[in-house]
């Protein structure tokens, strides 16, 4: 890499710019993406929301809402981890504080005079606290007085003027499903800001506890400082006096008030490492393939420099050489449309519900940097691999290739390409039926890229087999054109088989991960239809239904059984000691001894009716990863970290429908944030008629304004949503990965149908009309079109047959044809327009004159 070297590089590249143009724009493409992945890495470190009622607070103590990890992201745990009263007491007496304040968190309803439950603006939540915590704001009383008694409270002005109350009125609260009546005793509002995520209430301090159902525990701690301390000091003291607490300050406050800003911290994080590193690896075959495609059509050049003594450590110098120059211009250029990608990602996560509307990215020179670095890497390893062959060629050879391809591929890229095909069958069809759990699932699904690495090394003979099988058929009425068009894909399988490798990895990684996500999603929205035996579903239009709801229909006459459903979300924690894994799954706690009336798990073994105390049933699918089995202990921790050894006591099938874990109701309870279940099923005794039982349901919780009585299909409805927003974020990653290979489809078709032009002016020297060479690159075209998606739809369906098998132990994967039709559709339209646009191009001179123009 001298300088003579990379001046010889960059003047090669500026007088061949057509042959670099399709390398430069895969890197540029490639370097915006990552780029977009780094600025989301940093963001999840970095960036937040401002804090809102925590203004005050020199800083915010609070529980770990992580399980620490070593040498891995810290999983985190879904409920709120609060802090035991006490706490308050410990930390007060660190030198430093001048005061230490509990803050509580209480979700609550505003019942309007119409029963109906006033909705804040963008459905903000309304959390009522106690009166002390009203100083962290600071809020300041524009109206009355401080609350007094237990019902009393202080609303936030924005509130008070949206539910059209002023100081004296009376209010109707509902804290989950239990409505009482208020005296508005004061108003409040919030020197220089306002409250853009929530609506404040204030009680008095012992009402605020006792509402939350646990009277001696705390969610946070606010710390005025003492003067002079500053609040990196007296964090510092604090962690050191007090044990099991975090201590945030500056701009992570705002992480200890508002739970989903952790969680959207830990899911940017995993997302982009996970999606950039396939990126990567994405990147590096589509500019090796881009590259050979474009040193084949060199080979000529290099042959005269071997002739004239250039070595081959000093071509592939050249090569090398040429690629970073190229590579380097597309990485460091790409970072401008990878900040707006950035841009793009945050809004479209927003728009799904992932992402919270205000949380902001944060963009530095790091993760341009790494986006640089990374597409640099992979583009001098795909060059390498691309010219290694070229410069290793005798010049007679190489000109003997220039001008008729090698009929045979070499042993080791024939021996690698067809040991990866049993290979990766054998991933994804064999392991899902010995692999217990998600290793199942998972094997299929990386079974894709090992068959997309095959199809890469044996493209040229699969290419020339689809040719020699398809071609007759499909050109059989193109007389001449077509017979000319099938000789010359077999001639020139190489070059199309560069050419058309995007193509056929769009399809396949389009079609594996597109029906990889509507398997899962059909699965678990048949197993939540087939295992609801209940009539009704009573559910909540505020945060939940209080556990009481249940004993109230449970006297309704005609009720046969009533089931309390409450979500969660655990952690399990499996494999040895020294490298622990850690798995979240979803949780759900139900009363076992009326559940088969209501829910139908599928048992396998056991009896769900023995889950009480402390016990779990697990779906086979957690079962075969935490490899546990009937009367074994699962290491799990609850909602809000909470450890626990539960013995198993039973396995059931529909996890993906229904919850993977199922725990006692009143274990659950008691370790969520708001400890109110998700739903109550109830099911109607014999001889009672269903529509009677839905009348005598809502007559019972008619006093109720924030209980509704709905249908199954609510419930059925409400399971599949709550796996909407993980779903469009797939979508959203598929569509950015497809974009990506859809340019580098275009971008390797007109690479290599323009580089033609002299093959066309010969055509047309020798006889033949621009017509007939037109439909001798139609015909060329449909045979291209055709075999990639034969070849990209059968390089998938192992995946998909193996993604079924581990999920629902079935062979037939959930596949909308609409949307594979759709699919093969796109392929065959960016296939046909970039080979036809660009002949058409490279058609544009006179014959006579373009035989004689340099390549």
């Amino acid at each position: 890499m001298s300088k003579r070297m990379l001046a010889l590089a960059w003047s090669t590249v500026k007088g061949r710019k057509g042959g670099f143009v399709a390398a430069f724009v895969a890197v540029l493409f490639g370097s915006a993406v990552i780029t977009a992945c780094g600025i989301l890495l940093e963001s999840s470190e970095r960036s937040g929301v401002p804090t809102e009622r925590y203004q005050a607070a020199d800083l915010v103590v609070g529980a770990p809402q992580t399980l620490p990890m070593a040498d891995d992201v810290d999983p985190r745990f879904g409920e709120r981890a609060t802090l035991p009263a006490g706490r308050v007491g410990d930390i007060a007496r660190v030198p430093g504080v001048r005061a230490a304040i509990a803050d509580v968190n209480v979700p609550v309803s505003l019942v309007t005079a119409d029963a109906d439950v006033l909705a804040g603006p963008d459905s903000t939540p309304a959390l009522g606290h106690g009166w002390q915590s009203a100083a962290l704001g600071p809020f300041t009383t524009s109206a009355g007085q401080a609350p007094t008694g237990p019902d009393d409270v202080v609303l936030d002005s924005a509130l008070a003027e949206r539910a059209s109350v002023t100081v004296g009125a009376s209010v109707r609260l509902a804290v989950g499903s239990n409505t009482s009546t208020y005296r508005v005793t004061g108003i409040v509002s919030l020197p220089g800001g306002t409250l853009a995520r929530q609506s404040a209430l204030f009680f008095t301090d012992d009402r605020a506890r006792e509402l939350t159902g646990q009277p001696d525990r705390v969610d946070a701690i606010g710390v005025l400082a003492a003067p002079g301390v500053s609040a990196d000091e007296l964090a510092s003291a604090i962690e050191a006096a007090v044990t099991g607490v975090v201590v945030y300050t500056g701009s992570d406050r705002s992480e200890a008030e508002f739970l989903d800003i952790g969680s959207t911290r830990s899911f940017i994080s995993g997302l982009s490492l996970a999606f950039g590193g396939s990126m990567v690896l994405v990147i590096m075959i589509v500019v090796a393939s881009t590259l050979a495609l474009s040193v084949r059509q060199r080979l000529r050049e290099l042959a005269l420099l071997r002739a004239i003594g250039a070595t081959p450590k000093q071509v592939l110098g050249m090569i090398a050489a040429e690629t970073m120059v190229v590579g380097t211009l597309g990485a460091v250029l790409g970072v401008i449309p990878g900040v707006g990608l950035s841009f793009l990602f945050r809004e479209t996560f927003t728009l799904v519900g992932v992402v919270p509307d205000d949380f902001e990215l944060s963009i530095s020179p790091l993760p341009v940097l790494a986006a640089m670095v990374l597409c640099l890497i992979g583009a001098r390893l795909g060059g390498w691999i691309a010219a290694r062959r070229a410069a290793k060629l005798r010049p007679v050879d190489a000109l003997g290739e220039a001008a008729v391809e090698p009929p045979k591929l070499g042993w080791l890229r024939l021996t690698v390409g067809l040991l990866l095909v049993p290979a990766g069958i054998a991933m994804a069809v064999v392991l899902p039926w010995v692999l217990p759990g998600e290793g199942a699932a998972e094997s299929a699904a990386f079974s894709a890229f090992l068959l997309v690495f095959a199809v890469v090394l044996l493209g040229p003979r699969l290419l020339g087999g689809a040719v020699t099988v398809l071609g007759p058929g499909l050109n059989r009425r193109s007389g001449a054109s077509g017979f000319l068009a099938t000789a010359n894909a077999h001639a020139n399988s190489r070059r199309l088989a560069a050419a058309t490798t995007p193509l056929i990895m769009g399809i396949t990684l389009a079609t594996a991960q597109l029906f990889s996500g509507t398997t899962a999603s059909s699965a678990a929205r048949d197993q939540a239809a087939d295992g609801l035996r209940a009539d009704y579903v009573v559910t909540s239009t505020s945060a939940g239904v209080s556990p009481e709801v249940a004993d109230v229909l449970r006297d309704v006459p005609g009720v046969s059984a009533v089931t309390p459903v409450v979500r969660t979300r655990t952690l399990a924690t499996f494999g040895s000691r020294d490298s622990p894994q850690i798995r979240t799954y979803s949780a759900q706690g139900v009363t076992g001894d009326q559940l088969a009336e209501t829910m139908d798990l599928a048992v396998l073994e056991g009896d769900v009716a023995d889950v009480q105390g402390n016990t779990v049933a697990l779906s086979r699918i957690a079962a075969g990863t935490l490899g546990a089995a009937l009367g074994d202990t699962v290491d799990l921790r609850l909602g809000d970290g909470t450890p626990i050894r539960p013995t198993v006591v039973a396995l059931y099938e529909r996890g993906l429908g229904l919850g993977d874990v199922t725990l006692p109701h009143d274990l659950v309870l008691e370790h969520t944030t708001d400890r109110l279940d998700f739903a109550v099923l109830v099911t109607a005794a014999t001889g009672t008629g269903v529509g009677a039982l839905g009348d005598a349901l809502r007559s019972a919780v008619r006093h109720l304004p924030t209980v509704q009585v709905n249908n199954r299909e609510s419930f059925v409805a409400a399971q599949s949503a709550a796996a909407a927003g993980e779903s469009a974020v797939g979508l959203i990653l598929n569509a950015v990965l497809l974009g990506y290979l859809a340019i580098a489809v275009v971008n390797t078709l007109v690479m290599a149908t323009a580089a033609r032009f002299r093959e066309f002016a010969l055509l047309q020297l020798v006889g033949a009309t621009r017509r007939q060479v037109f439909a001798m690159m139609r015909s060329e075209t449909r045979i291209i079109v055709v075999a990639a998606a034969l070849i990209g739809t059968l390089a998938a369906i192992p995946s998909l047959i193996g993604t079924s098998i581990g999920l629902t132990r079935t062979l037939v994967p959930s596949i909308p044809p609409l949307i594979y039709l759709g699919i093969v559709a796109v392929a065959a339209l960016l296939g046909w327009a970039a080979i036809m646009s660009s002949t058409r191009i490279a058609m544009r001179s006179q014959p006579v004159d373009a035989i004689g123009v340099r390549e």
